[in-house]
């Protein structure tokens, strides 16, 4: 009793005691590092990273601060002297230009002054030439050859124009500049194609006639050389090509990596600079399955000088984590410092609606890219209202409004499902149960699961399951048969079962919807009604116990939508529901343990005292045969 009053003050209180009136009065840390929340484990291994300059590899789920940390890293990383890189022409080999790196800020200096000379050559080359020109063309007006004056004058420019080296042809390039640069230099290559990676040399169209661009001209430096002395970030890495990954392990290993053309049809492939510096710390990011496809000897690479780190989803709904989050809201109203602040009644409202999305009791979630696009809705809400604060009022208008894609489908596809009847809420049907999906991350749908029982016309009977399902889900469709043997003790050999998933056009992953099923080919073999003003969630063991399933809030408020007034969800899932108040008025949910529990609710038998007593009797000899009685049978 003690703790459910715990429990209940602080559900009153969300903010744990924090004299707070707004947002406005939460100092936001300077360093990017310190404004991280919920990834302490990834904070200090950044730390630590920056301090030895390892390489990271982030695995974890979009939203959760992968790119922040990287960021922060370039601000830890120790101070050395950065560099300027240029790029010189080859007298002796014009497909190999000259690479030179000089202290940062001194490479612009350097091409002023090449350009300063330049310009003071051709000035005085074109004096020359212009008082040559004056010359022949004077003394034929004086000897009265005006013609062949004029022809000689212009075949001396021409000759002179195109046989003397252009001056600015030998300016060099500069290619990576840190003028006016005090911190380590961060570079996004995330989507990089291998030319913007890894350097490229751009194709010259005009390739003769003196109208050529010089080849060090046409050198372009990469995401590798601008990450020189700073940090590199590559998100989605598994998005590479094998080639690019490769070359990244090179430029990894070697800390200095040529420029060449990277289009084998481009005039530029014929160019191969010296190599390049490129001594970077790599920050790699992606999703788990970013793993799979990355290159072997580059994580290999990364685990053996570096680190790696998986970003947590979730942290614990503590109040000194509440505080963090409260610091969050601060941080992003600062950085985006179009929106009013947020007032008490907006924080606690948006601490409510992260404890939702975290989809775990006790915890608030660390997606939180998704809360800040909330966060800035709302402000834009009470902007547009002409509001100097955010109230909680803005924050349920930011809700309807920033819906998600996967939430707005399933929304349409509800209002659909109820005007064309795929989805039934009334009376009882044989055979048909309501089942509940998750779409995306945040948004759930019901899923409507029909079986049919015929006589076989094979040697011996199957379970065929239609919809798009795929290899989890027809796993847990084989469990099934074992579930009807033991509880309508009939031998499934000599009858074919179908399975129907209903408007299953994007398919069926998972195994949430087990309970479903069994109910379903239960209801259809024994002929009991199933109510439809009920819907299911859960998977299921060879033994009938009902295990956990994930995202048990959005499913509920989806059967909501759709008018259905009673779920069932696995017992251990009942502390992971956090559905908003106004779905939970109308809706009443019922913990399940077992299959006999499900049964129990969902069917609606003949002699339902008979019923029960079959079921008591099935849970109470769990590995006992099970004769063949029909479940409905009066003599039960």
């Amino acid at each position: 009793m003690e703790q459910e009053n715990e429990e209940l003050n602080n559900e009153e209180d969300v903010l744990a005691g924090f004299d707070l009136e707004t947002s406005s009065q939460i100092e936001v840390p300077q360093r990017l590092i310190d404004q991280v929340i919920g990834q302490e484990h990834a904070v200090e291994v950044i730390r630590k990273a920056a301090i030895q300059r390892r390489h990271v590899m982030m695995i974890g789920s979009p939203g959760t601060g992968k790119s922040m940390l990287a960021k922060a890293m370039a601000e830890l990383l120790p101070k050395e002297e950065l560099q300027d890189i240029l790029v010189y022409p080859n007298s002796e080999d014009n497909n190999n230009p000259i690479i030179r790196v000089v202290p940062a800020s001194r490479g612009k200096q350097i091409v002023v002054a090449h350009k300063t000379e330049a310009r003071k050559r051709i000035q005085m080359r074109n004096t020359l030439l212009m008082l040559l020109l004056i010359g022949i063309v004077g003394y034929a007006f004086i000897t009265f050859q005006w013609l062949l004056g004029i022809i000689a004058a212009a075949f001396v420019f021409m000759a002179l124009r195109y046989s003397t080296p252009k001056e600015e042809m030998m300016v060099p390039k500069l290619l990576v500049s840190n003028d006016g640069i005090s911190v380590a230099p961060f570079v996004d290559a995330t989507g990089s194609h291998a030319g913007a990676l890894l350097g490229d040399v751009r194709h010259d169209p005009f390739q003769s006639g003196g109208l050529e661009t010089p080849s060090h001209d046409r050198v372009e430096a990469g995401a590798i050389h601008r990450a020189h002395k700073g940090v590199l970030f590559i998100d989605e890495i598994n998005m590479l090509t094998p080639h690019s990954q490769q070359n990244l392990l090179t430029a990894l290993q070697e800390g200095e990596f040529p420029i060449t053309g990277q289009s084998e049809r481009s005039s530029g492939a014929m160019v191969r600079t010296e190599p390049v510096p490129c001594k970077f710390v790599m920050i790699a990011a992606g999703n788990l399955d970013a793993i799979e496809g990355m290159h072997p000897a580059l994580r290999s690479r990364i685990r053996g000088y570096g680190y790696e780190v998986y970003m947590k989803e979730t942290m614990e709904d503590t109040p000194e984590n509440r505080r963090k989050f409260i610091r969050f809201i601060a941080q992003e109203v600062k950085n985006d410092g179009k929106i009013p602040h947020f007032d008490r009644s907006a924080i606690e409202e948006l601490i409510r609606e992260a404890r939702r999305r975290s989809n775990r009791k006790g915890h608030l979630t660390l997606k939180l890219r998704d809360i800040g696009g909330l966060i800035r809705v709302a402000g834009d809400v009470a902007r547009q209202q002409g509001q100097n604060i955010t109230t909680s009022a803005h924050v349920l208008a930011a809700k309807a409004m920033a819906r998600s894609i996967e939430e707005q489908v399933s929304d349409d596809y509800i209002r659909r499902s109820r005007d064309y009847e795929l989805t039934v809420v009334e009376g009882t049907r044989v055979g048909r149960v309501n089942g509940l999906a998750v779409m995306g991350t945040d948004s759930g749908s019901v899923l409507p699961i029909v079986a049919e029982v015929t006589p076989t016309q094979g040697a011996t009977g199957t379970v065929i399951a239609t919809g798009m399902l795929k290899e989890i889900a027809q796993e847990s469709i084989k469990n099934v048969s074992a579930i009807i043997k033991k509880f309508t003790g009939r031998d499934i050999k000599n009858m074919d079962i179908h399975i129907q998933f209903i408007g299953t056009y994007g398919g069926v992953d998972g195994d949430s919807a087990s309970i479903s099923v069994a109910t379903a080919v239960i209801s259809a073999i024994e002929g009991i009604p199933v109510h439809q003003d009920l819907a299911m969630t859960g998977s299921l063991s060879v033994r009938g116990d009902v295990l956990p399933v994930g995202g048990v809030t959005y499913k509920i408020e989806a059967a909501a939508k759709a008018g259905i007034r009673k779920v069932l969800i696995p017992s251990a899932n009942m502390a992971d529901v956090l559905i908003e108040d106004q779905y939970r008025k109308i809706m009443e949910i019922s913990a399940v343990d077992t299959i006999e529990d499900v049964l129990t609710h969902a069917l609606v038998p003949e002699n339902r005292e008979g019923f029960l007593t079959k079921l008591k009797n099935i849970a109470a000899q769990r590995t006992v045969k099970i004769l063949d009685t029909p479940l409905h049978n009066p003599a039960v």
